[in-house]
């Protein structure tokens, strides 16, 4: 039944059914296996289907593999169907399979001769991995010809992918090395390899073609003069010399870098409070999109129901009559928005339970930012209940950082303390961490006269210091992890742990305790504002968000970066990886800005950046090529000598293996005028820093490093 299939499939089911009931094994010879198996390197859309299959013994390809052994394929019908699917052309996706399937195969030199010719049409144009291949058949190949060797490398050193320029480079050093004669046909390879866009290429060219010029025809000597324009300088003097001629690229003029760009204000002020109960229902209904919009909704809320509970009440019942209830039927409330609807609730009557705060309250596991939250907005739908707000709250910002003045809260305790009412105790926590660290003598004058247990706790109150130590983790492994093994995945961890002194205050203990959290991060963007004067504190609460773990997954952006940049507290390590991170996604370019920044403030941790950098790297989280990209942007901007110390952090100590892509980073580090890191000569190789000291990219001053 399977084997006359038609258009209509129905009898197929009951084929399939009595197969697996049965036991029965189909026949292993199948009549149509010769006539269709062209077809699977021909026809479209193979490659798609089939790019996940990767596993040599199973799979289509074990059971090609299969076939190819008991005889029943020929193994040359398999490899010239790969090799006829790769001069289709493709992309790399489409080919994977077919890659895939050839190495498997792993064509004898003798298989691989009849194709010899296919495989140098690879290596021109072909997806990389597929030239890849082309080249290690052919260089096994003993019988090519000085032209088709020459054709060969001149394809390799034209090809974008450096990985694929060096191995051609060294395939042509060393034949020539084997072969003296070949030295005839190198020039014009050499000479593409002279504009290639690495100065590491380049200059394996120059040496190579300086190891074998005397073996080079005049004609052939020509056109390497020719192509000497192309190197840069310090290579084209090596070169000239030794082929006595040619043209020397000009050095142009010395770069030199712009001064740091001013910081712009740390802190501008705030929208003004809300004053009308219209305006309050209006901004009820749409909801609050950004953390100042909710701590300008809140302290609406609260200020309009102490000066008229009736007409806000007349004015939001409309709008909750019309609303579905079906919130209270939750387990908990984990949102802000959902304890002010149901502040508002109370407040009209239209709350179908009462006091649903108890069974509502949020679960333990949130981060502390998150409970504190939420905390505020149960507080105020309590106090709804029991009649008891006060006429305002303390903890709504006076600045954009989240900050609250000092003398604006000496104030508004000075309100409350005359209504003869109490603040809120989530409230007047949160308004503690906000306070400036700096701290303003006429308010603590001031305050010392309050006489409420609030205004004693105010007068008493400094800033807390807290020290937060960041632990790299690998699964269970800790800080001893080889972080450059690429034999496994490394399923990276940023742990935070702070150590502080109690200061008696649950919630403020509570945010400055960093303790572990494991439900989603709701209102994450907020976070930063509920500590600006705890800059490493607030950081390390995003530690968990910083790296993706799932491909839908957000991760802490440059805003946030940008709100923990302005605000105040020691800058360390998790500042450091949240920046180094930002700064390594070459879809996060405002991450640059943040960095100068902070540098303009002179509040940044170049070093510790460059530490974690060079973590974020050899855990294969960011790329090199991207952070080094962005940190060139970053030194071209203004601030070469920051990072010069970012570089320096970064780079390998004495025996670490080095990470790849490090030329990018040893080039970055020993541009000319940063003689001071000479002393990472002995860590990185007297030769990798003597070879990239040559190359100019921020001029001949030295700048300072401060």
């Amino acid at each position: 039944m399977l084997r006359l299939r038609v258009s209509d499939d129905r009898g197929m089911a009951l084929a399939l059914a009595l197969l697996r009931e049965t036991g029965v094994e189909p026949p292993p010879h199948d009549p149509l296996l010769d006539h269709l198996l062209p077809r699977l390197f021909e026809a479209e859309g193979v490659g798609q289907v089939l790019q996940w299959d990767g596993e040599p013994r199973a799979g289509w390809l074990g059971a090609l593999a299969a076939l190819a052994e008991a005889g029943r394929v020929k193994r040359e019908a398999l490899i010239e169907g790969c090799v006829r699917r790769f001069l289709r052309g493709g992309t790399a996706i489409d080919l994977r399979f077919f890659v895939r399937l050839h190495e498997m195969l792993d064509p004898s030199p003798a298989e691989a001769a009849s194709h010899a010719r296919d495989y140098l049409r690879l290596l021109p144009a072909s997806p990389g991995p597929v030239a890849e291949l082309a080249m290690r058949r052919l260089r096994a190949y003993d019988a090519l010809t000085a032209d088709d060797l020459a054709e060969a490398w001149e394809a390799l050193l034209l090809r974008p992918e450096r990985k694929l320029v060096r191995a051609g480079l060294a395939w042509l050093d060393r034949s020539v090395r084997r072969t003296p004669a070949l030295a005839e046909v190198i020039a014009a390879p050499l000479a593409r390899a002279f504009a290639a866009d690495s100065a590491e290429l380049q200059e394996k060219a120059v040496e190579v073609a300086l190891a074998h010029a005397g073996g080079m025809s005049e004609e052939g000597r020509a056109t390497v003069r020719e192509a000497i324009e192309l190197l840069a300088p310090h290579l084209g003097h090596r070169a000239a010399t030794a082929f006595a001629g040619g043209t020397v690229a000009g050095t142009g003029p010395t770069f030199v870098p712009p001064p740091l760009p001013a910081a712009p204000e740390r802190a501008c002020g705030v929208a003004p409070p809300i004053e009308a109960v219209e305006e309050l229902s209006r901004l009820m209904r749409e909801g609050a999109r950004s953390w100042r919009a909710w701590e300008r909704l809140l302290a609406g809320f609260v200020t309009l129901v102490g000066r008229d509970r009736a007409g806000v009440a007349a004015a939001l019942r409309p709008w909750l009559l019309d609303g579905l209830t079906w919130e209270y039927r939750q387990e908990s409330w984990e949102r802000a928005d959902q304890w002010l609807r149901g502040a508002a609730r109370s407040l009209t009557a239209t709350a179908p339970t009462p006091r649903a705060w108890q069974r509502l309250m949020p679960k333990a596991d949130l981060a502390a930012p998150q409970l504190l939250l939420l905390h505020r907005g149960a507080e105020i739908l309590r106090a709804v209940e029991e009649d008891t707000l006060p006429p305002l709250l303390l903890a709504t910002p006076t600045h954009s950082t989240g900050h609250v003045a000092a003398a604006e809260m000496v104030r508004r305790l000075e309100v409350i303390e005359a209504a003869g009412a109490k603040p809120l105790a989530a409230d007047l926590q949160q308004a503690l961490l906000r306070l400036p660290r700096t701290p303003d003598p006429e308010a603590a004058e001031r305050a010392a006269r309050l006489t409420s247990a609030a205004g004693k706790i105010l007068a008493a109150w400094t800033c807390p210091e807290v020290e937060i130590e960041l632990e790299w983790t690998c699964g269970s492994d800790g800080g001893d992890h080889d972080w450059h093994d690429r034999s496994h995945h490394h399923e990276v961890r940023l742990v935070p742990t702070a150590t502080a002194v109690p200061v008696g205050l649950p919630l403020v203990d509570l945010m400055l305790g960093v303790l572990r959290h494991w439900s989603q991060a709701e209102h994450r963007e907020w976070w930063p504002s509920t500590l600006p004067s705890h800059r490493e504190v607030a950081t390390a609460y995003l530690m968990q968000h910083v790296l993706r773990r799932f491909w839908d997954e957000s991760f802490v952006g440059p805003e946030q970066a940008r709100d923990l940049a302005r605000a105040e507290g020691p800058a360390g390590a998790a500042f450091s990886a949240l920046l180094a991170r930002v700064l390594g996604d070459p879809q996060m370019p405002e991450s640059v800005d943040v960095l100068l920044e902070v540098a303009a403030r002179g509040e940044l941790p170049a070093a510790e950046i460059g530490r974690q950098a060079g973590l974020l790297v050899a855990g294969g989280e960011v790329r090199m090529i991207d952070m080094v990209a962005e940190l060139d942007a970053v030194a071209r901007r203004g601030a070469p000598a920051h990072v010069c110390r970012i570089t320096a952090a970064a780079l390998p100590a004495p025996g670490e293996r080095p990470r790849n892509g490090l030329a990018g980073f040893v080039t970055l580090a020993a541009a000319p005028g940063w003689s001071r890191l000479a002393v990472r000569r002995a860590q990185v190789g007297a030769h990798a820093l003597t070879t990239v000291s040559a190359r100019n990219s921020y001029g001949s001053g030295e700048p300072p490093l401060g």
